[in-house]
């Protein structure tokens, strides 16, 4: 479904705002994301998780329980490995200082998106 004319430039006047207002973050959102998920972890975590479950099936059928705690665990670390994101530029994670002043930046953000509304909102009335 198509965007009104309206509706189109009030997109585009959210992008400038954040491009104004946080500019590290509004490239962050443009370009791909630096995690992204792996075939290649699906697959191989898909089949340690086929694996956990056939050793957990196993340690059931064999009434050996730390067989079955293994298996439920390999299962389980199947499934994390699977799911888990990888990070392709290699950097680490953000200190909490960059997480800091990217949440200050983003109530500076919706404070004034919130303003800009209401103004509008008054405006039609």
């Amino acid at each position: 479904m198509a965007l009104s004319e309206h509706e189109q430039r009030l997109l585009d006047q959210l992008e400038q705002q954040l491009h104004a207002d946080d500019p590290k973050f509004a490239h962050s959102m443009a370009s791909s994301t630096s995690r992204s998920m792996s075939t290649r972890r699906i697959v191989i975590g898909s089949l340690v998780t086929i694996a956990g479950v056939a050793v957990l099936l196993l340690g059931i059928w064999n009434q050996f329980i730390p067989v079955g705690v293994a298996g439920f665990l390999v299962m389980g670390a199947g499934v994390y490995y699977a799911t888990s994101k990888t990070r392709l530029d290699g950097a680490a994670p953000n200190s909490g200082k960059g997480a800091k002043a990217s949440s200050s930046a983003g109530g500076g953000f919706l404070s004034s998106l919130e303003e800009k509304w209401d103004e509008r909102k008054r405006d039609q009335t």
